[in-house]
């Protein structure tokens, strides 16, 4: 494959670009001063896999200013091209092992017994019918296939864990599903927080390429110590672990084996198995099955290169030569356009575009980044956000995925372009720590407690303060069709109305404006001709202006109509 055909002949170039990233690559621009050089790296080496993906933040005006040739390390302090599990270990890419076909390296680790089902042969008839289904998963594990074999060989795990993602989400790292499990090794939201998963607004690291292969591999390390055996370790990952505990007591009471294929589990969790045994047997001889798996080089795909300043995901795609999608494919764990350096160390690229990422960054003249991030002080509407952000309420809303009717609420951290008042890197605290909080853009409420009748139910008192029963049930924590007692306190929001005194104010300036315009009765009359009522009608008018001005400082029924129509009651004939 192309990302494999790479030979580091040139090491000084790549350590030179390395260096520059290491130190920091963009510096604002200053009027009247020299720019301060920049430190030089005595190593450059790839990092070990990134702990967290990247977050999100601003537009910068900073220029990246070029590395003199003489700020750069020695030539003989950068080696070669390193394991980005271990920086101490090179990758030798003219060792003849790395030219072998990483399949047949998988098929070598294979540990697991074989499963005497229909199942297995189901699926395995499954796979064999869909060619072009198998060639689009197994094309798209060459990203990822190397790295997840050599984590399983280090900790002496059957390789057949390594093809574990065919089956989770078909080797894809956004994939999402209807439990809202994510990434490659698809974990629910719960789980990845069990096992240091980051997830906020600007990351997740259960799509974190290397986050999330080494959280799986630590999980089903724990599921076996846990069952001793990997086939209940795996209806566990699956399953959950406490399923699979009950099942195996159930038929220990009721004097059954409790063997994996003894349990009784969901449908989903009976064909897990053999779902991923059907795997191992078309990579263990694809032509039995009519297939033909594409090779896979048996050498590191994507190097770590190291971030120490913000840079926009168009920028970094750019610099490497690739497109977004494509830089997405081996970094799929950002949420937003821009990458946080204090929360995303490095980010992973295949070999020639990290050497081309490295190279094409002396040169940049532009900023790196173009977003930050903005922690709102107040609760505030969109509109009024995007004026403090400088843009345009439409823009905020796009980035920041706000639905419509619907306010920021104070803490709450917003994307938005970087300006002259905005230049900093944003911090790991807020990198790691930014929320998105937003409230209904509703009108003013008021809470009551409120206390149900004798034949009171739901419904009736939601009618009777016209809300849902539903509303009515969420705010009491209560079930929609929950019976109520006589006496039962509930809490009813209604809307907010106004104070005595606003109220009577209002009415007396109602009144007030009534009367004025009841002591003009030759506007009155030219309403009434305006309105076309003949001249019989017309005293009609005034003498109801008249009784209007009569009521001065009061407030009569006959008043109130006065007012209603612009402080004249028409009658016609």
């Amino acid at each position: 494959m192309e990302g494999f055909l790479l030979t580091f002949q040139r090491p000084a170039l790549l350590a030179a670009a390395f260096a520059l990233v290491l130190a920091g690559c963009s510096t604002p621009a200053t009027t009247g001063s020299s720019t301060p050089a920049l430190a030089p790296v005595t190593t450059a080496q790839v990092l070990p896999p990134p702990a967290q993906p990247p977050a999100v933040n601003g537009l910068s005006q900073s220029i990246v200013t070029p590395v003199a040739d003489d700020a750069l390390p020695p030539e003989d302090a950068i080696g070669a091209p390193v394991d980005p599990l271990d920086s101490g270990k090179p990758v030798d890419l003219d060792n003849q092992t790395a030219k072998l076909d990483l399949w047949g390296r998988v098929r070598k680790g294979f540990a697991l017994g074989d499963l005497d089902s229909a199942l297995v042969r189901e699926h395995e008839r499954w796979y064999a019918a869909r060619p072009d289904y198998v060639q689009r998963m197994t094309g798209r594990s060459s990203r990822y296939l190397f790295h997840i074999v050599e984590q399983v060989e280090r900790r002496g795990m059957p390789s057949e864990l390594a093809l574990l993602p065919f089956i989770e989400s078909a080797f894809n790292p956004r994939a999402m599903s209807s439990a809202k499990a994510s990434g490659m090794w698809q974990f629910i939201p719960s789980t990845g927080r069990n096992f240091d998963l980051k997830q906020n607004l600007f990351r997740d690291d259960r799509r974190d390429v290397l986050a999330s292969t080494e959280a799986a591999l630590d999980y089903l390390e724990k599921l076996h110590t846990m069952f001793g055996d990997w086939y209940l370790a795996l209806a566990a990952y699956n399953w959950g672990e406490g399923n699979v505990q009950r099942a195996i007591k159930r038929n220990q009471r009721a004097g059954l084996p409790t063997d994996y294929a003894s349990l009784n589990m969901p449908l989903e969790t009976r064909h897990y198995v053999p779902k991923l045994l059907a795997v191992k047997n078309i990579v263990a001889d694809p032509k039995a099955f009519g297939l033909e798996l594409p090779q896979v080089e048996n050498h590191p795909y994507f190097v770590a290169v190291p971030i120490r300043r913000d840079i926009d995901v168009r920028v970094a795609a750019s610099l490497a030569g690739m497109t977004e999608a494509d830089f997405h494919e081996l970094n799929p764990s950002f949420n937003k356009p821009v990458i946080l350096a204090a929360a995303t160390p490095q980010i992973l690229l295949p070999y020639d575009n990290a050497e081309r990422f490295v190279r094409s960054l002396q040169s940049h003249n532009g900023a790196l980044a173009t977003w930050t991030a903005w922690q709102v002080p107040k609760t505030m509407r969109c509109a009024e956000a995007a004026q403090h952000a400088g843009m345009s309420e439409a823009a905020l809303r796009e980035i920041n995925r706000i639905p419509p009717k619907m306010l920021v609420k104070a803490g709450s951290t917003l994307l938005v372009p970087r300006t002259a008042l905005r230049q900093q890197d944003v911090t790991e605290k807020l990198a790691d720590n930014a929320t998105m909080l937003l409230t209904p853009d509703l009108p003013p409420v008021r809470r009551m407690n409120v206390h149900a009748g004798k034949r009171d139910t739901l419904a009736s008192v939601a009618r009777k303060y016209r809300v849902s029963a539903t509303q009515l049930a969420q705010w009491n924590k209560l079930s929609p069709t929950a019976r109520l007692a006589r006496g039962q306190v509930l809490t009813v929001y209604v809307p907010q109305r106004a104070t005595r005194g606003t109220a009577v104010a209002a009415k007396a300036a109602t009144a007030s404006k009534a009367v004025a315009r009841a002591e003009k009765p030759a506007k009155a009359t030219r309403v009434a001709k305006a309105a076309g009522i003949p001249r019989a009608g017309k005293a009609r008018v005034v003498a109801s202006a008249k009784s209007a001005a009569a009521t001065k400082g009061t407030r009569s029924r006959a008043g109130s109509r006065v007012a209603s129509n612009n402080g004249t009651r028409i009658v016609s004939r």
